[in-house]
């Protein structure tokens, strides 16, 4: 985990992070064929599922409370 302190960063960067399990564990599903073995790989792509969906509710909820304070996530300086 590379945690930069700012939390919209590190939140998508934890959001990429469990894509990127979940497409690995993807791929081994189309390569295994032993049942056992797709028993565990398809357990922890739920979890990664359920772990981007978390990390994306945190992201809104971190949105909303900076809009609140009147603090903005993009810098319009930038984003031009």
């Amino acid at each position: 985990m590379q945690v930069k302190g700012d939390p919209i960063a590190d939140l998508t960067e934890d959001l990429a992070a469990e894509q990127k399990a979940r497409v690995t564990y993807d791929n081994i599903l189309r390569l295994s064929d032993d049942p056992d073995v797709n028993n565990v790989i398809k357990f922890l792509r739920e979890r990664e599922i359920v772990h981007f969906q978390r990390f994306g509710e945190a992201m809104q909820l971190l949105r909303e409370k900076l809009n609140k304070k009147n603090v903005y996530y993009m810098n319009p300086a930038f984003d031009m």
